[in-house]
């Protein structure tokens, strides 16, 4: 029997207070009445699906690890099989809530739609009342009609300021690439510059060599001889100089 201590009992406490909490969230997404909140809950459950599956993933990894050699980790095939169990039930509690929060807001999206085609429809029946229709129904009419019209007004600007937020995060990753691209771009002309510099000076350091092959080519063993203690003479000279200033 593995201890308490056991890592994966540690990792599994973990995803059990998150598969807690999302399943707090679920219930309040379903007694959720209010667009908004209901909207914002959905985002949330979302968010902690996906975060919970990842830590499910790197839980079934090491249980592969560990199943390679259980005797290594202290567990057994049924520790095992228990393990694996444990870890495709906190999946399936995910997906379920996962699946139903998508469902809904497909739902949702729906449901906005036949509304807006009933508030047109209203408005029509409205415009061709006669003058001897209910004044009171006529009121009810517009006063539903003005009331889904802020709702969807002030889902349109929530939906408009998120955008703009998208916008502004776009703008400032381009600048960063553009910045990094005109950085690189003046990185490789520096390093052009100093290509050509390094061939200029292996030229010259070239021709000076063949000068210098040449003019003791031509030479006698003689003259080598006196040009070798020529600038050996220089050479003292200018040591004697350096040394006495």
């Amino acid at each position: 029997m593995p201890s308490a201590q056991d890592p994966f009992y540690v990792v599994k406490e973990e995803i059990q207070e998150s598969i807690d909490k999302l399943q707090s969230t679920f219930r309040q997404w379903e007694k959720a009445d209010d667009d908004g909140e209901r909207s914002n809950l959905s985002k949330e459950v979302l968010t902690s699906c996906e975060s919970i599956d990842w830590q499910v993933d790197e839980l079934d990894k090491a249980i592969s690890v560990a199943s390679r050699d259980p005797s290594l980790y202290g567990i057994d095939e049924v520790e095992l099989q228990n393990r694996r169990r444990w870890t495709s039930d906190a999946r399936s509690q995910v997906s379920t809530a996962k699946k139903a929060v998508e469902a809904g807001t497909r739902s949702n999206i729906t449901n906005n739609a036949s509304l807006n085609g009933m508030r047109r429809e209203l408005m029509r029946l409205t415009n061709s009342h006669q003058s001897g229709s209910d004044p009171y129904s006529t009121q009810d009419n517009d006063d539903f009609i003005e009331s889904e019209s802020d709702r969807q007004m002030l889902l349109i600007k929530r939906q408009d300021e998120e955008l703009d937020e998208l916008s502004i995060s776009v703008q400032r990753i381009g600048d960063v690439g553009l910045t990094i691209h005109e950085e690189l771009v003046a990185q490789e002309k520096i390093v052009d510059e100093l290509g050509n510099e390094m061939d200029s000076t292996s030229n010259r350091l070239d021709f000076v060599q063949k000068k210098v092959a040449m003019v003791m080519k031509k030479a006698s063993a003689k003259g080598q001889i006196m040009m070798i203690l020529g600038l050996l003479a220089l050479f003292i000279f200018l040591f004697i100089l350096v040394f006495f200033t």
